[in-house]
């Protein structure tokens, strides 16, 4: 008998999370282990549950889906996560990527869609839904530089308002090293205001623990 996938949902909209859970407990191969409200919970939760594959929605309260599975793929490597959200920008597919997420998909594909994500990650396949290719393909002139993912980090804990010295604590790094990379931030995106760093970030989906993760 081939071995069930076990699949954790994550996501702080229960109608969402149940309406996934009832679409994947149609499918014989997948036990569906639990779904969880948000980050903090997956992450005090995951050793004990022990699922093959995550389904991460992204912004929470608490601690957003980017936080988490960093975190998850620290303590366990082996997990797949995918992130299902409705945000479609580049800029989150890609920090999602860059922060180890194997797949990536939109709240509104086809439910079969959700099934097809992970039975690639599983295969040790990276999946990216239509709607998120699309997104991430060049557009005619664009010469806007990449933030790294330490930046990317950067601008999440700034966009929740934490002070310079408040972000060197969480990230245990100094409060001069914030600094540049606020500043090399700020140039990257054109941006001269933390007023507009903020308005970015959530124009962006950026922003977590807003409640627009849906």
């Amino acid at each position: 008998m081939t071995r069930l996938i076990r699949v954790l949902i994550v996501d702080d909209h229960p109608m969402v999370a149940e309406g996934i859970q009832s679409i994947l407990e149609s499918y014989d191969d997948i036990e569906v282990v639990g779904t969880l409200n948000n980050g903090r919970e997956a992450v005090e939760r995951a050793a004990d549950l022990a699922p093959d594959v995550i389904l991460m929605d992204l912004n929470m309260p608490d601690l957003g889906g980017l936080s988490a599975t960093e975190i998850l793929l620290e303590r366990a490597p082996a997990t797949r996560i995918v992130i299902l959200t409705m945000h479609d920008s580049p800029e989150y597919i890609s920090s999602a990527l860059s922060h180890g997420a194997m797949g990536y998909i939109l709240k509104d594909v086809p439910t079969d869609e959700i099934k097809l994500a992970i039975d690639s990650v599983m295969m040790g396949s990276k999946y990216l839904c239509t709607g998120a290719k699309g997104s991430l393909e060049p557009k005619g002139g664009s010469t806007r530089e990449a933030l790294t993912t330490r930046e990317q980090t950067i601008l999440l804990e700034l966009a929740q308002g934490k002070s310079n010295k408040e972000v060197a604590h969480v990230l245990d790094i100094s409060v001069r090293t914030v600094e540049t990379h606020r500043k090399n931030i700020k140039r990257k995106l054109g941006i001269s205001s933390t007023a507009g760093l903020t308005r970015y970030a959530l124009e962006h989906g950026v922003l977590q623990g807003t409640g627009a993760g849906m």
